[in-house]
């Protein structure tokens, strides 16, 4: 398996394994895999074990994607990953059944294709079965080849132990996450699909302009009206910011930059100008003031 690759190249046959300790990049991931899926004209199917479905379906809205229209017409389905454990215990013949069985009903209902993406925090329990979870991986990883399925599981490395991520990951056709333009244990700048933009997180000053100017950049190119998620960043400075402003000054008419941020950040953002710059939308992040 080589490099991990972005979500927005993942095609059809792709068992893509997306291993995360940052519960906003996997939901990031998540809600870019199910719009590009529903904007192709694909069914898509989440099994969600972290959130009941209508809390995911409220996650996804949070990052520009509404389910509900979708999961009416039939073309989105949101459900438990528990349903995959027969009398509490995990039967990977019973689960590619299902997945086969939903291979059919995207054919027989005339969609371009299917994609399917699974939380599997509940293999990190004592399930009876979960110790043929490897085999399984390398069974759906066949199946979705054959029938030209997207897939996207999800293991949170928190959850499990390094022997059984590698062994899953292993059985993968390729890994998935997010673009990381920079990362240390004081900064990470990395890129965010949905909305799409850019996300950072921890300290930002003067010594990181370069870096943080090329994000930004990259980020203008690819995105109409980027987002720039900055609610975890717990500090930046005047020369940061100014950057960040004067980028979202260069803007053509019609186009505009949305910026999430927190307390301090907020602030100096606004002292250098940010609330006179018409193409410049600063939002305050949840749970802040």
């Amino acid at each position: 398996m080589g490099a991990p690759t972005s979500v927005d190249r993942l095609g059809p046959g792709d068992h893509a394994c997306l291993t995360f300790t940052d519960e906003d990049e996997r939901l990031d991931i998540v809600a870019a895999f199910v719009r590009d899926g529903l904007s192709a004209g694909h069914r898509v199917v989440c099994y969600t074990d972290s959130y009941a479905p209508s809390a995911l379906s409220g996650r996804l809205a949070d990052r520009g994607v509404e389910a509900q229209p979708y999961a009416a017409k039939g073309q989105l389905t949101l459900q438990p990953a528990r349903m995959w454990l027969a009398d509490g215990g995990f039967r990977p013949g019973r689960v590619l059944d299902e997945l086969s069985g939903e291979i059919d009903r995207a054919r027989r209902d005339g969609f371009a294709g299917l994609r399917v993406t699974a939380d599997m925090g509940w293999a990190a329990q004592p399930v009876a079965g979960v110790e043929h979870l490897v085999t399984f991986e390398q069974k759906a990883s066949e199946l979705f080849a054959a029938a030209q399925v997207t897939a996207i599981c999800q293991y949170d490395r928190q959850q499990f132990d390094a022997v059984t991520l590698a062994s899953t990951t292993a059985a993968h056709s390729c890994a998935v996450a997010a673009t990381v333009y920079h990362e240390d244990p004081i900064l990470r700048i990395c890129r965010q699909h949905s909305p799409a933009g850019i996300r950072v997180a921890g300290e930002l000053d003067y010594t990181s302009l370069t870096v943080f100017g090329e994000a930004l950049a990259e980020a203008l190119r690819l995105d109409r009206h980027p987002h720039v998620n900055l609610a975890k960043l717990r500090f930046i400075d005047a020369a940061a910011a100014g950057v960040l402003v004067q980028a979202a000054a260069t803007l053509a008419p019609g186009r505009s930059m949305t910026v999430l941020s927190r307390g301090l950040v907020r602030t100096v953002l606004t002292h250098v100008g940010g609330e006179d710059v018409e193409a410049l939308r600063l939002w305050v992040a949840a749970g802040d003031s």
